[in-house]
Formats: C-alpha cells, sequence, structure tokens
C-alpha cells in the first residue's frame, strides 16, 4: 500500500511534473519517500526562497508549472517572496508543504514552525490554497490545484498535515484534463481592424510563444509592435517591432497617434505603461483588448474587451485579420525606436552605455535566456531592448519587483532547457540576496554566466534619494571579492571593465558550466 506522500509523488509525474526544488526537512520526510519511488528529479537549493524562483524561470522557459516541496512554518515563508512574484507575473507555480499534526492546528501550542494559520497566509499570495485533511481528499485537492494553474496562471498551495503523509493513500490516479480554450467571437475585432489605417499592436506577456503568429498578424495589418517588458524576445530585429517602454512618452506618441490599438495578452498594468507613476496612461483610441482573465479587462475598459487564450486567438487573427494601413508602419515603428533612445539618455544619463552592453552579452551568446535582477543595467533594457530569443527576456524588476531573482531564476531555467545558455544579470547588491545559489549551478554543472555589475551600492535608490533632497543612506553595503565567491563555489571567473566587455566575450571559451563574470563599475 502505497503512502498519502508516495499518491502525491505519482499524481503530479501523472500530471507532468518531472523537476521538483526544495529543501527536506522533518516536517516533509514522509513526503520524500514519495519523491524517492517516482520518477521526479529533486534540485536543492540553498535557501526557500531560492527554491521558488528556480521554480519560477524554470516555468516561464518550459512552460510547466514549477514545483516547490518546502517544510511548514519557515519553509513556507521564505518561500512567500517568490510566490508574490509568479502572482505579480503569472507564472505557474506548485508549492507544497507540510503542516503540523490535525489535532493541534490553530491551537497555539507552540510546536516547531507553528504558525496561527498558515494556510491563510499562504492565501494572501496564493492564487488557490488546499488543505489535505485526509487520505480522500488528496485527489480532488490535486485536480483543483492544476485547475488553478489554468487560464491566468499564478502560484497555488497545497499543505499536509505531518499526520496525514504517512497514512495509506488513494489507489487511483488522476492526470490533466484536456484544456477547454476560450474561442471568442473575432469578427467584430476583424472589422474594426479592416478599417483602420494606423493600427498599432500592444503585445504583452501572453504573446510569449506565439512569435509566427504575431509576426504574421503584424505584417498583415502593417502595424508597429510595441512589447512590454515579457515579451521582448518576439519579432527581434523585425522592421515592425517597437522593443521599449510605453511609459516612454515617445511610444505613448506612437500609441496616441493610432486609430486603433489591438492589446493582446497584456494587464496593462503601470510597471509597463507608467513607470515613471504619473498617474496617467496613454490615451489609446478605439482599443481592443484580448486577455485570458475577464477581471483584468475589466480593470482597463475598452472598445472591445475579449475573454479569450492568446494562444488560440493570435493565430486565428494572423488568418482572418486585414487592414486598409497605407505601408507606413515600419516608418512610425523606426520613428518610434529612434525617439526612445534619445528620450533615455536625456531621462537617465549612462542607460544608453548600459543598453548597448546587454546588447554586447546578446551578441556574444546568441539565442540565450536571459534572466534579470532589479539593477541598474535592467532597468535601462527594459525601457528599450530587443532580444534575439521569444520568451528569453524576463526579470524580477516588473510586478512585484524582488531583489535577489537573477540567479536562482536562471538556474531553472538552465534546467528547463538544458540546450540553451542562460545570462543572469544583475547588480552587486541584488546577488548578495541569493549568492549561495551558484553552489547549485555549480552542482548540475549548468551553463550559465552569472554577470555581476559591481558599483559597491544600491546606486538606483543611492540616486533616487539624492534626487529628492534626501542623503542616501543604507545605500551602500560593501561587495564581496567576487572573485574569491566565485573560486568558493568552483566557478569559472572573469573581471572586466564595461570599455573591455567585447573583448573579454570573445576571448572567453564556449560556456559549458557556470561562470561569473564580473564588470567593475567603480572606476
Amino acid at each position: 500500500m502505497k503512502t498519502v506522500g508516495q499518491a502525491l509523488a505519482e499524481n503530479l509525474v501523472a500530471r507532468g511534473v518531472d523537476i521538483v526544488f526544495g529543501i527536506p526537512g522533518v516536517h516533509t520526510i514522509e513526503l520524500y519517500r514519495g519523491i524517492e519511488g517516482a520518477d521526479i528529479r529533486h534540485i536543492t537549493p540553498r535557501h526557500e526562497q531560492g527554491a521558488g524562483f528556480m521554480a519560477d524561470g524554470y516555468a516561464r522557459v518550459s512552460g510547466k508549472p514549477g514545483v516547490v516541496f518546502v517544510i511548514t512554518g519557515p519553509g513556507l515563508v521564505n518561500t512567500l517572496t517568490p510566490m508574490a512574484q509568479a502572482r505579480a507575473d503569472s507564472i505557474p507555480m506548485l508549492v507544497v508543504t507540510g503542516v503540523n499534526r490535525r489535532d493541534s492546528l490553530g491551537k497555539g501550542l507552540g510546536l516547531l514552525h507553528e504558525l496561527p494559520d498558515q494556510l491563510g497566509l499562504s492565501a494572501t499570495v496564493a492564487k488557490h490554497s488546499e488543505h489535505i485533511g485526509s487520505a480522500d481528499d488528496l485527489d480532488d485537492a490535486l485536480t483543483r490545484s492544476f485547475e488553478a494553474l489554468r487560464g491566468r496562471p499564478g502560484p497555488v498551495h497545497i499543505e499536509v498535515p505531518t499526520d496525514v503523509m504517512a497514512l495509506d493513500g488513494p489507489e487511483i490516479l488522476s492526470e490533466n484534463s484536456p484544456m477547454m480554450r476560450q474561442e471568442p467571437d473575432l469578427r467584430e475585432v476583424c472589422e474594426q481592424l479592416s478599417r483602420s489605417i494606423r493600427p498599432v499592436i500592444l503585445a504583452g506577456g501572453g504573446c510569449r510563444r506565439q512569435d509566427a503568429a504575431l509576426t504574421r498578424l503584424a505584417e498583415n495589418l502593417d502595424a508597429p509592435v510595441v512589447q512590454t517588458v515579457n515579451a521582448r524576445g518576439l519579432m527581434h530585429g523585425h522592421a515592425l517591432t517597437v522593443a521599449a517602454s510605453p511609459s516612454l512618452t515617445s511610444v505613448r506618441a506612437l500609441l496616441e497617434d493610432a486609430d486603433c490599438v489591438l492589446a493582446l495578452g497584456t494587464e496593462l498594468g503601470p510597471t509597463d505603461y507608467d513607470m515613471y507613476a504619473t498617474g496617467t496612461y496613454p490615451e489609446m483610441p478605439n482599443l481592443i483588448r484580448i486577455d485570458i482573465c475577464p477581471d483584468q479587462l475589466a480593470r482597463h475598459p475598452a472598445k472591445y474587451g475579449l475573454a479569450g487564450d492568446i494562444d488560440s486567438c493570435l493565430p486565428r487573427l494572423a488568418e482572418q485579420a486585414t487592414t486598409l494601413s497605407t505601408s507606413e508602419g515600419a516608418i512610425r515603428a523606426a520613428g518610434a525606436r529612434d525617439a526612445a533612445r534619445v528620450e533615455i539618455e536625456r531621462l537617465a544619463p549612462g542607460y544608453g552605455q548600459l543598453i548597448a552592453q546587454v546588447e554586447t552579452l546578446r551578441d556574444a551568446l546568441p539565442g540565450s535566456v536571459m534572466v534579470g535582477d532589479s539593477t541598474q543595467a535592467i532597468y535601462a533594457a527594459n525601457l528599450a531592448y530587443d532580444h534575439d530569443r521569444p520568451g528569453g527576456w524576463f526579470n524580477g524588476a516588473t510586478g512585484f519587483g524582488a531583489l535577489g531573482y537573477a540567479i536562482p531564476a536562471a538556474i531553472g531555467a538552465a534546467l528547463a532547457d538544458p540546450g540553451a545558455s542562460v545570462i543572469a544579470l544583475m547588480g552587486d547588491g541584488g546577488a548578495q540576496f541569493t549568492l549561495p545559489e551558484l553552489g547549485v549551478a555549480r552542482d548540475e554543472n549548468l551553463p550559465i554566466l552569472f554577470v555581476v555589475w559591481n558599483n559597491n551600492a544600491f546606486l538606483e535608490i543611492a540616486n533616487s534619494m539624492e534626487d529628492a533632497g534626501i542623503t542616501a543612506t543604507g545605500c551602500h553595503p560593501g561587495a564581496p571579492d567576487f572573485g574569491l565567491i566565485a573560486s568558493a563555489y568552483g566557478l569559472d571567473y572573469k573581471c572586466t571593465e564595461p570599455t573591455e566587455l567585447a573583448t573579454t566575450l570573445a576571448e572567453m571559451p564556449p560556456l559549458t558550466g557556470p561562470m561569473l563574470l564580473e564588470i567593475d563599475m567603480k572606476a
């Protein structure tokens, strides 16, 4: 007879799970009995926050839910930050925890790892939460949890009491039911597009797996395509691509000049559309929105708002939509791109150089997945940068905006696509949030280039404080010797100045394992 812990693992395998990120503890031992006998690869991070961010990076690249196993109490609490980042960016994540025995819950007995209400705590960030109170609950709880990962995804939490894990488990295993895609009627949208002369497409993260369909639609409409951060990498180098932030005045001008704006798979969130916190959005005439989440559609009304799955709707639009556009789309797109670069250098002197450094990294390792932290090079590139791999540019600087994201998320990305090179971009401050996870990259011998811009400061915050007339306080934590850090974790190491970056990259051997590259910004 299998236990509940074993049945749980077998159910996960039946639903396509092949990797679990977790740190075992006394409250999850019986769950690991299940992993031992299942076809699941276990990755051991150095901290539960790292486990959550690894699951996030894995999910973004693989398209499958990232799965985390952590203990009750501090294990869950340490995972809440990655769960909140996943919730903000609509990333599918399943977090499985233990919880204390059933007869103790809510009684404040002072048990090890006790929380007053663990399920209630997780519900503050989880899209869906489940408590498995008996063996009979397991199958339905898993079914509801995986259903919750569909549609607009996010983090889901399941807790299993320690006295339930070892009970006799159910014999019946369920698999995921086929997903019923939302298929809205697109005729009115196509009719509106057919009358437009200056259309523009807004592509959000929901488009990340539809590069070919988006390209065809843009060409059919002769429409510039403005990409949010999570859509970067689509239509790389195309004449209609505007890989620049709709927060910029120059890009807003393109949107406001359009006679029809088609917004696909974007929540119109302020970290993309109002990052300067002006309280304003671009005026978009004849706005058409297609999004998988009806709640999101209601938050930003449009002339047409259709609830639909972009993976289904976008290919259909590419087949059906035409326009009266007068073949000036590429000219309008080029004007917006050029104006954006000029505007960025005026808004933030030095950002243009940082964007050029990110482009140098891209060109040295083409087709890489680039994973970023909240750091100046990422802030700059999020404003205007054209990546060369669909779905291959993402970072923690938008949405929830967590520091420490890059190192573990890059590890998850590398595990999701073993054939890809991965580049993790971070500052010296953010790197220190999750620095020990470098050990996981070495354990798994992952081809990741960890790039650290070292200015010995939280410089973006220091600048913001000084701009506000406040002395920069708490913004200069001492950076470690990154060469010694690399040596301690068994990573190859290079140090370069910004002006020598291209030469340093050209002289590097092929990336066959993890390497740390420090860009010295202190001079």
